[in-house]
This record gives structure tokens, C-alpha cells and sequence, in this order.
């Protein structure tokens, strides 16, 4: 077999790693797929992450090559030293995301391409002689973060080479907006739909006082990120007030918010709660949802 390389990624390299990410991607979250300039454009620097990427000081893209072939690659940040950087983040090194294909009949040395390309990450990493070494897959994909449990040919490749999951896990659910509950009229409560934190917030309210509200994204489908044009959507917030605990509002607020999706052609709504919050993921199973996978954050290398 011709010999493995490992190599800074070239701009040439864009369209095969790009098939890359989404092959990954696309076994997390269905009908989903990103853009050769959403990933050019991650490699540079991570929008989304307005308070961790200014902290950032160097980014790294690695490729492992073979017959002028992709087969592995990964990106990896270091984190500036000094005192604006969060604690958690001053002077690390992550592996922002390893990728490489499971082994298979027409590629058996795909394993040797994924130890050559750790190998190199972690060279790179030790002369960065950073504090702490950390690990994610965090892709420019919605709901593609963490370590997804579909990957576990990367989650073999990670515990072989000292990594170990010292973090929480997250569960991440999806619904088709058909499946929601249905839009009712509730007597006497009213809701208002403002900007909110994470998206558009529709806000119920009784005799002048809030109840609770739901925040719903609905900018991931945008064109430029996404090449199919499926729409998708995620809950960012969903709050209810104590004292209203117990009225169904969960499930109402629910249904408010599918018949505004069903007005913006979003047809599946994803949802992230903590593996341990059994009782939001009910709510969330009741009220139509179903568990996507499961993904652990907080990897650090512990050799």
C-alpha cells in the first residue's frame, strides 16, 4: 500500500474533507449536511463561539493522505495564556475534532491513517506545551458537539491514545413539528412573541404575569450552511414559572411554538437536555420528541 502522510490541510483538500464532515454529520442528525464555505470558514475561526473563539491564539488543520486520498483529519486550537482567557480554557490545547473513516474492506489500513494522525496531534499539542490537553467533535453542524455514540471508531481511537471522558453527557432528541402537540386557545392566557436569547421567544401570559416561555431557532437551515434544504429548528430555552408547574404548559407552549415552525417551513425541532434530567427528557417524549443519540463532553488526556 502506498505510504500514509500527515500534512497541514490545503485549500485543494477542501472538497474530499468536506465529504469527510459530512459523512460524519450525517449519522448524527438526519438530512443534514454542510457546506465546502461553512467549513472553510470554521477552519478559520468559530462565529458561533463568540466568548471562547477570541481566546483562541493558534489554529491547526491536519490531514492524513493517501493516494491523494483524505482519509483522516483533524483541527486543533490553543487557547491564549493571560488572565482575559476563562480559567477553564487559559493555556489548553484541544483537539477540536478528529475525523477519519472505520475501518473497511476497500481501505484496511484506515486504522493506521487515524494512530499516524493522533500521533501527530499530540506532537503538536506537547510543543504547544499547553496545561491541559482536552478532546471534542465539535463539527459546524447543528447537534454535532461533544462525542456523538455514533462515532465509535473515533471514541476507540481517543481511549487508546489516553484520552478519558471526564465530562457529563447530553442527550439530544428530535421531533417532527406534525408530531408536536396541537395549537389550542387556552382561556384566559395570551402569548407574545419577542426576540429572545436563543431565537424567536414566545412568551405566555396570565393576568399581566408570565408563565413560562419557549425559545425557538429556527436560522440553522440557512442556505449558506446547509446544502439540503430541509428545515430544521432547536428549542434554545423553555422556562416555566414554579407556580405554573403542573398546568400543561410544557406541552402547550409546545404547540405555539410548531405552529409558528409550520409558518416558517421548519418540519423537525431538536432538543438537548442533561442525561441525568430524566424527568425533562419524559416531558420531551411525551410531547412527541425521541431520542436522537446520546454525546459526551469533556474529554481530557489522562495517559
Amino acid at each position: 500500500m502506498p505510504a500514509l502522510e500527515v500534512r497541514p490541510f490545503r485549500r485543494a483538500d477542501r472538497d474530499q474533507l468536506t465529504e469527510l464532515i459530512n459523512l460524519h454529520v450525517a449519522t448524527v442528525v438526519p438530512g443534514v449536511s454542510v457546506s465546502v464555505n461553512t467549513v472553510l470558514s470554521a477552519l478559520e475561526r468559530q462565529p458561533d463561539e463568540f466568548i471562547t473563539d477570541p481566546w483562541v491564539s493558534e489554529r491547526v488543520t491536519l490531514v492524513a493522505e493517501q493516494r491523494d486520498h483524505v482519509v483522516a483529519a483533524a483541527h486543533l486550537l490553543r487557547y491564549r495564556a493571560d488572565d482575559e482567557v476563562g480559567a477553564d480554557h487559559r493555556d489548553t490545547g484541544e483537539i477540536d475534532w478528529l475525523l477519519c473513516r472505520p475501518p473497511a474492506t476497500f481501505w484496511p489500513d484506515s486504522d493506521e491513517a487515524a494512530n499516524l494522525l493522533m500521533s501527530a496531534c499530540l506532537a503538536r499539542l506537547a510543543r504547544w506545551n499547553v496545561r491541559v490537553r482536552y478532546a471534542s467533535g465539535d463539527l459546524p453542524a447543528p447537534a454535532v458537539y461533544g462525542l456523538p455514540r455514533n462515532w465509535p471508531h473515533i471514541r476507540a481511537l481517543y481511549e487508546r491514545s489516553g484520552f478519558r471522558h471526564v465530562g457529563d453527557t447530553e442527550v439530544i432528541l428530535i421531533a417532527r413539528v406534525t408530531d408536536l402537540p396541537p395549537h389550542k386557545p387556552r382561556p384566559g392566557v395570551t402569548v407574545q412573541r419577542t426576540l429572545g436569547e436563543c431565537g424567536t421567544r414566545l412568551t405566555a401570559y396570565a393576568g399581566g404575569r408570565a408563565l413560562g416561555f419557549i425559545e425557538v431557532d429556527t436560522a440553522l437551515s440557512r442556505p449558506e450552511r446547509h446544502t439540503r434544504g430541509l428545515g430544521l429548528a432547536d428549542i434554545g430555552n423553555l422556562h416555566i414559572d414554579p407556580s405554573a408547574h403542573g398546568e400543561g404548559l410544557e406541552h402547550w407552549l409546545l404547540g405555539q411554538a410548531a405552529d409558528w415552525l409550520r409558518l416558517c417551513g421548519v418540519d423537525r425541532l431538536l432538543a438537548y437536555e442533561a442525561a441525568a434530567d430524566g424527568t425533562a427528557i419524559t416531558h420531551l417524549t411525551s410531547a412527541g420528541f425521541r431520542e436522537l443519540t446520546r454525546t459526551d463532553r469533556g474529554w481530557e488526556h489522562r495517559p
